[in-house]
């Protein structure tokens, strides 16, 4: 058993599941709980008390939310910590449900009052029996907001806005984060600012769509100057950044103005997170997903007449309802016309209270997965034939330390790489440190990863 003094800092451990989005509310609540005296450590053994910022958008990432939570509570009975909060999506999605289901937390935070967090337990350590923390989701951070980048040093998260103006069928993302709230642009850049000052070099824009970016603003004041393509220019401006990576843009507000900037500046990685969950127009319909095959094509011809060296990164659902053999061999059809240079391929799953979870014609499992295995079979011989071009070609990479396989190898990303999504270069002969940008003469290449040596 851990004893303690009231003059030994406490400590506090986070597990943080699910999307960037999730991890920059954790990285809040951990610089909020460091401002308040507490140390954050990396192993939940070591902690008083441990935080788990749980997922609930899918029912895998539920299952695992559970599970972790159920493994702090095996600690807990230990002895070795001491208290659990249950924060994010899955809290605010289930709110009593969970509260009843899991007797062993001590507290739970909503995706509405995570920024109090530090309040909250110091409430709780004083004898305070409230043990349900919720509120609607309408926090937005501050460039002023406590918050510790727990990516290495020279990368970071940078989230541009909170909730989902859209209302695709499958997603409960509204039901839990709420409607779109933009922050303000001066906000952002200087967050910017100050990552930037910080020795960060790339930055990661994250949003739940980043082309609907300021339409909340500007709806409440037509003289707003948020806007995707001005928040762009602002960043480019940022000293010190090298790379601003655009995650999640929706093709509807792909426009030429856009692409254009993004074309005529190196700091913009030419890198195109688009989701488009699905390709025959009767599916995406039924999906709610306000756009057609054609629309679809027109964006994508557009990003390859005008930057035909772009990286294009997407996502399928196989088996949403409705989805016959013949809907599925044109998604099939079109992935292997596309040759998609990234392919994220989800079996559907039926989410309550969504309009997708209440539809007819629900598509068996077994279907599901055959269908997923298909496609992916066709995305990875795509991903084969890409990899293998780059042998003989030399790359600029960031180095990001040490092989997830192998002390024996060091590990970075080219531009057209995303952390945690995408696959890594692997570097089997030279020398770098972390977050030193060199050349790599690629020698190889497998599915997802490539295979070098530093030339310079």
């Amino acid at each position: 058993m851990k004893t303690s003094t009231s003059n030994t800092p406490k400590k506090v451990h986070f597990i943080s599941l699910g999307c960037p989005k999730n991890l920059v509310d954790s990285e809040i609540m951990a610089g909020t709980l460091m401002k308040d005296g507490y140390n954050v450590v990396a192993d939940a053994e070591e902690a008083d008390t441990v935080v788990v910022n749980t997922c609930g958008f899918i029912e895998d990432s539920k299952k695992e939310s559970i599970q972790r939570i159920l493994d702090m509570a095996a600690l807990k009975e230990e002895g070795k910590i001491k208290k659990i909060v249950v924060a994010g999506c899955l809290t605010q999605r289930y709110k009593t449900d969970l509260v009843e289901g899991l007797p062993e937390a001590d507290l739970f935070v909503g995706s509405g009052e995570f920024q109090n967090i530090a309040k909250i337990l110091k409430n709780h350590d004083e004898g305070e029996k409230k043990k349900t923390f919720f509120n609607l989701p309408t926090y937005l951070q501050e460039d002023s907001t406590p918050r510790v980048n727990s990516q290495p040093g020279h990368r970071a998260y940078l989230k541009i806005s909170e909730g989902c103006m859209k209302r695709c069928a499958f997603c409960a993302i509204p039901l839990i984060r709420g409607n779109l709230q933009s922050r303000k642009m001066d906000n952002i850049v200087n967050e910017a600012k100050l990552l930037a000052a910080s020795g960060v070099k790339e930055l990661i824009i994250i949003s739940h769509d980043f082309t609907d970016y300021g339409w909340d603003v500007r709806r409440k004041d037509p003289t707003a100057k948020e806007s995707p393509v001005e928040l762009l220019r602002r960043l480019a401006e940022v000293e010190g950044i090298k790379w601003i990576r655009l995650l999640y843009l929706y093709p509807d507000g792909i426009t030429p103005e856009m692409i254009d900037l993004i074309k005529n500046n190196d700091k913009f990685v030419k890198y195109f997170d688009m989701p488009l969950q699905h390709i025959n127009n009767e599916v995406l319909k039924r999906m709610n997903r306000k756009m057609t095959r054609e629309e679809i094509t027109t964006a994508l011809d557009l990003i390859r007449k005008e930057i035909p060296e772009a990286v294009i990164r997407t996502q399928f659902i196989v088996g949403y309802p409705g989805e016959t053999q013949e809907h599925f061999e044109e998604l099939l059809q079109f992935v292997a016309e596309q040759k998609f240079d990234r392919v994220g391929c989800f079996q559907y799953s039926p989410e309550e209270n969504t309009p997708g979870g209440k539809m007819d014609q629900q598509v068996e499992a077994e279907i599901k997965q055959f269908r997923h295995d298909a496609l992916m079979e066709v995305q990875q011989n795509i991903s084969r034939d890409k990899h293998r071009a780059f042998i003989g070609k030399t790359v600029e990479v960031v180095v990001e330390g040490l092989s997830d396989e192998t002390d024996l190898l060091l590990q970075g990303r080219t531009s057209q790489q995303a952390p945690e999504i995408d696959g890594v270069v692997l570097i089997n002969d030279g020398q770098a440190k972390i977050g030193q940008f060199v050349k790599v003469l690629v020698t190889d290449s497998m599915e997802y990863d490539l295979i070098g040596e530093i030339v310079e």
